[in-house]
């Protein structure tokens, strides 16, 4: 097994997230150049590195912000789409599974009353489990929740949950893995070993891999309306090649009805 992926699968998220700040200036450093730009920090390098649990994916981890292609491209949705970033008065951000590149600069952000969340990870304040949110109703204006309902069983729960301390009016993102050609959901709760998990859902803790049309479906149900945005259609090439950006990639949007 490749080195990179035998430690993905088998040290656990949070000591990857503190080796992580070893790492870094070695890597910042070793791939030095201009041919990628991460447009978190506007570092750039000669290429981006590999980086995943079944199957390595050539140039997508950066090696300044440790970001992926789907980092890379919310962080430039939320510019190019959101007040979020410069925004003057004061927004209530609830951040689920904070992701280590976003981290620090939204903890910064004077305008952020910033919350974080999540089961295990050194980064969240708060710990519990998302099906069981301990915040009050209509409390957040904005719920970034990315790369996490894959994880849970109960998927329905954890989305009832989302929606009930979202404000009225409030949006989210939540990113999930989608394969291309998949239009419905696979999931099987039977599977529990890790190898299997892997095989069938890429990763050793994922539940499913979910469908591009009826993920969409799920979060409608329990009273979010939704937007896909396309990278392809959304970005440039340019932008898609010099941010290593994933042409396939949907960014799911939600949204609490006022």
């Amino acid at each position: 097994m490749n080195l990179t992926k035998l430690i993905l699968n088998s040290v656990p998220r949070p000591w990857l997230i503190r080796l992580s700040y070893f790492v870094r200036p070695l890597l910042i450093w070793f791939y030095k150049g201009d041919e990628v730009t991460d447009p978190i920090d506007q570092k750039s390098f000669r290429s981006f590195l590999p980086y995943g649990y079944k199957q390595l994916r050539k140039g997508v981890l950066s090696p300044s912000t440790l970001s992926l292609e789907r980092h890379r491209s919310l962080w430039l949705y939320l510019k190019k789409e959101t007040e979020l970033l410069q925004n003057s008065t004061k927004i209530e951000l609830l951040h689920i599974a904070p992701e280590q590149c976003f981290y620090s600069i939204f903890k910064k952000k004077e305008t952020l009353n910033y919350t974080t969340f999540d089961l295990n990870s050194p980064l969240a304040e708060i710990h519990g489990d998302i099906t069981k949110l301990p915040f009050k109703e209509n409390a957040f204006d904005c719920i970034f929740c990315n790369h996490v309902l894959e994880h849970i069983e109960n998927d329905s729960l954890a989305m009832k949950e989302l929606f009930r301390v979202m404000k009225p009016g409030g949006y989210g993102i939540v990113q999930v893995p989608m394969q291309p050609n998949r239009r419905k959901t696979y999931e099987d709760f039977s599977i529990t070993n890790a190898k299997e998990r892997v095989k069938h859902f890429g990763q050793y803790d994922h539940v499913r891999w979910y469908g591009r049309d009826d993920y969409f479906t799920r979060l409608e149900n329990v009273g979010f309306t939704t937007q896909k945005v396309n990278v392809n259609e959304f970005f440039s090439k340019e932008e898609i090649n010099r941010y290593g950006l994933d042409i396939n990639e949907i960014i799911p949007i939600i949204q609490k009805p006022q």
